[in-house]
């Protein structure tokens, strides 16, 4: 079976994807992350997730490649990262009740046979209303300053919904384990069978 590699440094996706319990190692993909202009979030994550796998495939070359790549999504609208407190504030007055989508891309590269499977994973996540309190007792204890959308969904931030929808809780994590194991098995990489 060819090594996993995870194009990504994010100790989240690290963590999701240890829960397969396949050896893999994780490489930084040197990407531009810039939507290009009239690009939808689904076209984004989907191009990004390709391009992260990708751009290992020359160190990496008899490996599966792991890219992802997610956005969240208010009124239309991609929301990033917050970066600071007051952004994260903002970002979480504008949930209050209201539903923001994640848009999260897969893609599973075979550098050895240039074989490529991509996806797509929604996730809706229903805000109840929030008071500026709540909001600022949140962003305190938990600190979600590099989080798309200003929450954690595994801590504390579970405590902002009124209700999730999505295939895959892992999507909304940023890495959907469900569609990846789709794709090991398409490869013969069947987690239950290593």
């Amino acid at each position: 079976m060819p090594q996993l590699i995870l194009a990504s440094t994010s100790p989240y996706r690290r963590e999701l994807l240890k829960k397969l319990q396949l050896p893999f190692e994780c490489a930084a993909p040197e990407v531009d992350e810039m939507p290009l202009p009239s690009e939808s979030p689904r076209q984004l994550v989907l191009r990004l997730a390709q391009a992260k796998a990708q751009a290992l495939a020359a160190r990496f070359p008899d490996h599966l490649i792991i890219g992802s790549d997610q956005v969240c999504v208010l009124d239309g609208k991609i929301t990033g990262k917050p970066h600071t407190e007051e952004n994260a504030r903002l970002q979480l007055r504008k949930a209050s009740g209201h539903v923001v989508t994640f848009y999260t891309g897969i893609a599973l590269y075979n550098s050895a046979n240039d074989h490529l499977q991509t996806e797509c994973e929604p996730f809706d996540v229903h805000f109840r209303q929030l008071t500026d309190s709540e909001i600022a007792n949140y962003i305190q204890k938990e600190q979600p300053l590099n989080c798309a959308g200003s929450f954690k969904s595994e801590g504390l931030g579970i405590a902002l919904f009124d209700r999730l929808e999505g295939r895959d809780p892992n999507t909304l994590v940023g890495l959907p384990l469900i569609a990846l194991c789709k794709m090991l098995r398409h490869e013969q990489c069947n987690p239950l069978l290593r």
